[in-house]
């Protein structure tokens, strides 16, 4: 036997929680690796006796994640080197790193005590630049100076912590619903309960469940998860119950460059957002949900898990589950590295145990998910304002919104902003008023000279459209969408052919390959926006883009492609003279933008 005892107990335990036993598998992985510190062929035999695989079909799942991938070491230093933290200096950081360890990036020491890894975006945007040792919650807001303190030995470095700032805030005039007031975090049951907590679910108890989804569709309610579909709607897909199980998926694994609001939610508030779902569980008459989080994102985990087990312990959950007057079941899953496991139907694969790629549709999720069975998806945001809509009604929660985007949202800002952080505002504010009344403007003489504004496939804007209201609409009338309202802001020394080379090679990165279009566009993007960047660049070059782009848009299983053209394509046309100054210069023609 490889594993301790005490992993196979563990192992078995999570097994129990799932109606098939490879739903598991991921975390059993985890402990796998937690124990081991690495994988091998005897690892994987081990492991796949638990779920009746061979030992390649185990190999085969943990090819797929890059968290089961990393370099061999101790201790794996791992930098967040996408937008965000690129405009904040991380390439500083990586280079610092390699001089002191001696060695570069996607490597591990001769010795096995350090290995030192470029990551994409960790989802925490407004404390860039930051870093992540194995899977320890974040080192936020490091310095090289900081990090050098931490290099003296692998121990040091896993034992190294800095409390998360508080960055999500609720302003002045705002009655927020999300988010605690001033920097309060309600992690247990009792804190939650006096502050109103629980108080929905009792009284959605006494609706029916057609009566709970007609209520969120009449309140405008669209989903946070970046497509905005109508919530209610979505519920309405769900077939009659037909004697079998229907379930709840909720994505929590919030990847898209730009985007940290989940993570504030699960964080300073988790029992809301336990209470939503079980209120959406109640509407699709769901007999469990499963809630699938990043695997990078350790706090988060922990803290949903450790609420989800008060609630048990309650008696909320279980047997006798609040409101519901029979049984119903909630479990939380860890991914394991993979942005494309936010598209739902890749995480229902990876929630099954499986690679994460996308299905090809139809059947729907609500018709063919978890397991062969109907399933809705919603996102973490998205069920965490359910518990107010039921206690206040349709009519405030349209009333606290814009006309078709409802309510509040929680807007994250980073980039060249003073005040870079979480605000939870209602849809339809200015985009120049997020930026300057509340993320604190820019530096001193300092212009925006773009802005991304809901995650890094969402079109880019230039400075002198930062008048349109950010809401579903409104940004539409600018050629652009809201996505997750990660909002993302750059100055005029920002390069903006270096901000889409970074985005391409985000994109090239998180594609799973399944399809052509998608797994041979991103690269040809990603490699031609290189050769520009370099210097080697030519005319003809812009045009091959654009052809790239169309060949990827709307061919693909999922919307990983569309988003990656989208990005593209929005770059070289709203800041084309960037391009061209490149091509015409033979080199950047910006000497204080950020390096990448």
């Amino acid at each position: 036997m490889i594993l301790s005892a005490e992993t196979h107990e563990k192992i078995r335990e999570e097994i129990s929680h799932f109606p098939h036993a490879r739903g598991a598998l991921l975390q059993a992985l985890h402990f796998a690796l937690q124990e081991r510190g690495r994988f091998d062929k005897e690892v994987f035999a081990e492991i796949g006796q638990f779920f009746a695989m061979r030992p390649d079909e185990v190999a085969e799942v943990v090819s797929f994640y890059s968290l089961f991938n990393q370099p061999r070491a101790q201790a794996v230093v791992q930098v967040c080197t996408n937008l965000p933290c690129c405009l904040k200096g991380a390439r500083g950081i990586v280079r610092e790193l390699e001089q002191r360890l001696g060695i570069k990036a996607g490597t591990a020491t001769p010795d096995g005590r350090f290995a030192l890894e470029e990551v994409e975006c960790l989802g925490s945007c407004a404390t860039a630049p930051v870093v992540q040792v194995n899977l320890n919650p974040y080192l936020e807001n490091v310095t090289a100076e900081y990090l050098a303190t931490i290099l003296d030995s692998p121990e040091v470095a896993l034992a190294a912590r800095r409390p998360a700032p508080i960055i999500s805030t609720v302003p002045p005039g705002v009655e927020g619903y999300l988010l605690p007031p001033d920097g309060e975090r309600w992690l247990s049951l009792d804190d939650y309960k006096r502050h109103g907590g629980y108080q929905a679910i009792v009284k959605a108890g006494q609706m029916t469940p057609k009566e709970i989804a007609t209520l969120v569709r009449d309140s405008g309610l669209r989903g946070r998860g970046g497509a905005g579909f109508a919530t209610g709607v979505k519920w309405g897909f769900m077939p009659p119950p037909d004697g079998g199980p229907r379930y709840l998926a909720v994505n929590a694994d919030e990847s898209e460059p730009g985007t940290f609001k989940d993570r504030q939610i699960m964080e300073r508030n988790p029992h809301q957002f336990i209470e939503g779902v079980m209120i959406c569980s109640m509407a699709i008459e769901a007999v469990a949900a499963f809630i699938y989080v990043r695997g990078e994102y350790s706090e988060c985990y922990r803290l949903v898990r450790d609420a989800i087990r008060e609630c048990y312990n309650a008696g909320m959950l279980g047997e006798h589950a609040l409101g519901f007057n029979r049984r119903f079941d909630m479990h939380i899953q860890r991914g394991a590295g993979a942005y494309i496991c936010g598209e739902e139907s890749g995480m229902l694969e990876s929630m099954e145990g499986k690679k994460g790629q996308p299905r090809k549709r139809p059947p729907f999720p609500a018709v063919r998910g978890l397991w062969e069975r109907p399933t809705t998806v919603d996102n973490c945001e998205t069920v965490s304002h359910v518990p107010a809509i039921v206690l206040r009604g349709a009519d405030w929660f349209k009333a606290e919104g814009a006309k078709n985007s409802s309510g509040h949202t929680l807007f994250g800002v980073s980039g060249h902003v003073k005040r870079p952080g979480i605000f939870e505002l209602r849809l339809g504010v200015k985009m120049r008023d997020l930026i300057y009344n509340y993320a604190g403007g820019l530096e001193e003489g300092r212009s925006v000279k773009a802005v991304i504004p809901g995650g890094i496939s969402m079109p880019i804007l230039r400075g002198d459209q930062i008048d349109v209201a950010v809401d579903h609409e409104s940004l539409r009338t600018v050629n652009s969408l809201l996505g997750t309202a990660g909002v993302i802001v750059m100055d005029d020394r920002t390069c903006l052919v270096r901000v889409a080379l970074v985005a391409a090679r985000f994109f090239d990165h998180e594609s799973c390959g399944q399809c052509t279009q998608c797994r041979e566009g991103t690269g040809w993007i990603y490699h031609t926006l290189q050769r520009i960047e370099r210097g080697q660049g030519v005319k003809r070059d812009l045009e091959v883009l654009a052809d790239c782009c169309n060949f990827m848009d709307g061919k693909c299983i999922c919307a990983l492609a569309d988003g990656a053209s989208w990005s593209a394509r929005a770059f070289f046309t709203q800041f084309r003279d960037d391009f061209e100054a490149h091509v015409a210069a033979g080199k950047c023609p910006f000497p204080e933008s950020f390096e990448v």
